[in-house]
């Protein structure tokens, strides 16, 4: 069930075109979600992957897949720490940003739309989904898209395929971590 999770909403990660992916994954005790999380992390770290749990429920759990090297540089880019810091977090490692996130989850009644940086889109589109609510996009796929969407839609169509090859070729037996490009 998990690894099924994996393939469907984080392909992109493990295929290493996309440096992060979230999923909200249903879980039928506290007990499996943090073993199949500990034993995923576990692996992943020899290929240069972490896995975490940024919030739970009783029921359901957001669990963060990335790669720890790329959004550290990601984050470090002057424009997403500048934009990071002017809504409240302070500049630090992955894993303290991470845990600023993480606090922000549990933390906050509004839920915290500068998320999309911690997955890797674009900074306008972040802006803009937050200027704008939600509404006026130019696109929506992965993300909703306010600025150059014939970009987004290319990329768009690069993590679908992504999925779409993945997800064969688990079915045809190959295993996550088979699938999962080490860098």
């Amino acid at each position: 069930m998990f690894e099924e999770y994996l393939i469907t909403h984080c392909s992109p990660t493990l295929a290493s075109l996309k440096p992060a992916s979230l999923f909200l994954y249903r879980f039928s005790s506290g007990k499996e979600l943090y073993e199949s999380v500990a034993v995923w992390d576990a692996q992943f770290q020899k290929k240069g992957i972490r896995i975490t749990i940024l919030r739970e429920n009783a029921e359901t759990a957001l669990i963060y897949v990335y790669r720890p090297d790329a959004m550290g540089r990601e984050l470090s880019r002057p424009e997403i720490l500048s934009f990071l810091v002017s809504t409240g977090y302070q500049a630090g490692t992955i894993d303290q940003m991470l845990e600023q996130l993480r606090t922000r989850l549990h933390g906050s009644e509004e839920f915290p739309h500068e998320i999309g940086v911690f997955l890797d889109y674009p900074l306008g589109d972040v802006i803009g989904f937050i200027e704008n609510k939600g509404h006026n996009y130019k696109c929506k796929g992965c993300w909703k898209v306010y600025c150059n969407e014939c970009e987004a839609q290319k990329t768009f169509q690069r993590y679908q395929k992504c999925r779409n090859v993945y997800l064969r070729l688990w079915k045809q037996g190959r295993s996550v971590l088979q699938l999962t490009v080490a860098v």
